[in-house]
């Protein structure tokens, strides 16, 4: 059955094609035809229910006012942002380095054995911060650094301390954790320099998948990290990169050692391994794991704990931007109008041994869907509106929350009236010390490239010749020419010192 046409990528020329989405034996695919190449036809989400439920959501979609790049070409042809992007930049990226003290196979980025060294001066970097807060209307709030492994820099706390100094609200590092092992002050130092979020690569609580995704055992390195993150304060996300037949059946275990250690983790952002490099297109099929995949794996290794219903876009939570900024007379300044398709997530709390996803307590789709309802209202006017819209909403919540199968000591009713009625945001904090986010974010590869999720990325990264590129196309075709250009020979780099 047909679903959509769009546009996506030949994965061996990378040229774009016309492509179809489709329906059939119960899974979402997409075809192209290459004239040169063939025809390739590949699995986009194994579940049609889940893929037709995220559409449910789909964000609005407002671009940046000064776009980079003028596209006169066939999207994603002319990245930087172009006038085509529809989104702005929530997260800003930079590759700081492509050194690495891994080598790792499975590395997108192709660290460390490019035999060229890339890595951004000081004030190359300082530009691209800027170019991501010039963006117009909402300049980028949070940036991440990364690599190759951004901490193999000498002055990456001071970048952290730069980024400050920029205006971004949020920093993370994408990290595999070992100098922050290594070096048990370092942690401290990140978190004076103002980094908020350690984002840590985690691939299970055995030995095995780290010896495939990373060619040897650093499980214990990655222990060490979250104690001295732990002593120091610091924030931790861990980010597992999924391999079918690797560690797919280790999912519900990562989840249990983040509960385990809710007090400094935050939260689990799983990652399905994304074929960026020349992979035969057999091969792609029998190692892909799709987002339903990871949603079923993780009802079936929580004992339906977690289901795959508990999960939602993260465009879904537009309405509750929409309907704060209204309260507030203004545009709110962050909206994840990501595309639908990108990835979906849960909030998870913990009482005593039982997982109580948000779901169980919150009706999520009728509590979205009045506050929709208000924010319109509140857009059309009228007297003493506002009094009125936040009187029916705090009236409201009593019926979309069931305190009886909250966990204990968390009133929902309570911080939520906090927010609408004083706009007080510090009892979010009491909201997030109890709970865990699960998310899983697909980036695309040329297989399965969907042209209408690039122009609905909010993940960018800046790069040194000013551009600011949608990730999955930065990865898919651009980071080897623009490494080839901004690196020198490895050769050339020793020889001078």
């Amino acid at each position: 059955m047909h679903i959509k046409k769009t546009k996506s990528l030949c994965p061996e020329c990378l040229k774009p094609l016309d492509a179809e989405v489709y329906e059939e034996d119960g899974k979402i695919k997409i075809k192209k035809e290459c004239p040169e190449h063939g025809s390739f036809d590949n699995t986009y989400w194994s579940d049609a229910r889940l893929y037709k439920n995220a559409d449910k959501f789909v964000p609005t979609t407002k671009g940046v006012e000064n776009p980079q790049t003028i596209n006169k070409t066939e999207c994603p042809s002319a990245c930087g942002l172009c006038q085509e992007h529809e989104t702005s930049t929530i997260l800003g990226l930079i590759d700081v380095t492509n050194r690495c003290n891994l080598k790792c196979p499975v590395c997108f980025a192709n660290a460390a054995v490019s035999k060229k060294l890339f890595e951004p001066s000081y004030e190359e970097i300082r530009t691209m911060l800027r170019n991501l807060r010039r963006l117009e209307p909402v300049p980028t709030p949070a940036i991440q650094y990364a690599g190759g492994e951004p901490t193999v820099r000498k002055d990456i706390v001071d970048l952290i301390k730069l980024a400050k100094e920029e205006g971004f609200s949020h920093t993370q590092i994408a990290t595999n954790g070992l100098r922050i092992a290594r070096k048990e002050e370092f942690a401290q130092e990140l978190a004076d320099a103002g980094l908020n979020t350690v984002y840590l690569q985690f691939d299970g609580v055995t030995e095995e998948p780290y010896i495939y995704n990373r060619a040897k055992n650093v499980l214990p390195h990655k222990l060490k990290a979250i104690e001295n993150c732990r002593k120091a304060g610091l924030g931790i996300v861990l980010v597992p990169t999924l391999v079918k037949g690797i560690n797919d059946d280790q999912i519900g275990d990562i989840i249990r050692f983040a509960i385990d250690n809710i007090d400094i983790i935050h939260g689990v952002n799983f990652q399905p391994v994304s074929f960026a490099g020349r992979t035969p297109a057999d091969q792609v099929e029998k190692q892909r794991i799709t987002i339903p995949d990871f949603m079923q794996l993780t009802s079936e290794q929580t004992d339906n704990q977690i289901k795959e219903d508990d999960f939602y876009p993260p465009s879904s939570v537009e309405s509750i931007s929409d309907f704060i900024g209204a309260l507030q007379d203004k545009d709110p300044s962050v909206i994840l109008n990501c595309h639908q398709h990108c990835g979906m997530a849960t909030y998870i709390f913990i009482d005593e041994d039982k997982i109580i996803p948000v779901t169980n307590f919150i009706n999520v789709d009728k509590f979205l869907e009045f506050l929709s309802e208000s924010a319109e209202k509140l857009d059309n006017g009228g007297f003493a509106i506002k009094t009125r819209v936040l009187a029916k909403v705090l009236k409201k919540l009593p019926k979309v929350i069931d305190d009886e199968h909250a966990p204990e000591g968390l009133n929902i009713k309570s911080i939520l009236g906090s927010i609408f009625k004083n706009k007080d945001y510090h009892s979010l904090g009491d909201f997030h010390k109890k709970s865990l986010l699960i998310s899983c974010m697909h980036f695309m590869d040329p297989f399965n490239f969907d042209q209408d999720r690039v122009k609905k990325c909010v993940i960018h990264y800046a790069v040194p010749d000013g551009r600011i590129i949608p990730f999955c196309t930065m990865n898919s075709i651009y980071r080897q020419s623009i490494e080839d250009e901004f690196s020198v020979p490895i050769k050339s780099v020793k020889k001078f010192h």
